[in-house]
C-alpha cells in the first residue's frame, strides 16, 4: 500500500479492472434485456425480486433494498410497470401506512419469458470467462466489498 496518498501500481491495476467491470457489465446485460424483452436491468431485477417473494408481493421499502435503488426511483419504476400491466401497488393489509408491490400474472409471464436469454447472457459474458475457482474468488471479493459498503452505510 502506498502511504503517500496515491494508489500503488498494483492498487491502480485492481481499481482499473474493477472500474471497467462495474461500468461495462451492467450495460452489456441491459442491452440484451432491452432488445429481447423491453426491460431495463433494474426493471428485470424488480420483477425477479417480486417473483421471489411469498405471494409475489413485498413492501415497497423492502423491494427498494432488494433492487438496490432509492424508494423514490422505485416508485417511478413500479408506476411504469403498472402501466404495462406487470405490477400493481396496494395498501399493506397488516399496516396500511405501507404500500406493497405485487407482481401480476402478466408480469410473471413476461419475467419467465425474459429469464432464459438473460441467464444465457450472464453465463456468456461473465461466468464462462471464469474458472470455478475464479468465480468463487470473485464472489468472495464482491461479498467483502459489499460488506464494507454496508459497514460504511453506503
Amino acid at each position: 500500500m502506498a502511504d503517500d496518498g496515491w494508489l500503488s501500481t498494483e492498487e491502480i491495476a485492481t481499481w482499473r479492472a474493477v472500474d471497467a467491470l462495474v461500468r461495462r457489465l451492467p450495460a452489456a446485460l441491459e442491452t440484451q434485456l432491452t432488445r429481447d424483452s423491453g426491460l431495463s436491468l433494474t426493471e428485470y431485477y424488480v420483477l425477479a425480486g417480486l417473483a421471489d417473494q411469498p405471494g409475489h408481493s413485498v413492501r415497497m421499502s423492502r423491494l427498494a433494498e432488494l433492487a438496490h435503488c432509492e424508494l423514490s426511483r422505485l416508485s417511478h419504476l413500479v408506476k411504469r410497470l403498472e402501466r404495462r400491466g406487470w405490477a400493481r401497488r396496494e395498501p399493506d393489509r397488516e399496516d396500511r401506512r405501507y404500500t406493497r408491490a405485487v407482481l401480476t400474472e402478466a408480469g410473471h409471464a413476461h419475467l419467465v419469458a425474459a429469464a432464459p436469454a438473460h441467464v444465457a447472457r450472464v453465463r456468456r459474458v461473465l461466468l464462462e470467462a471464469l474458472t470455478v475457482a475464479e468465480q468463487t474468488a470473485l464472489r468472495e471479493a464482491a461479498s467483502a466489498v459489499v460488506g464494507r459498503l454496508d459497514d460504511l452505510g453506503v
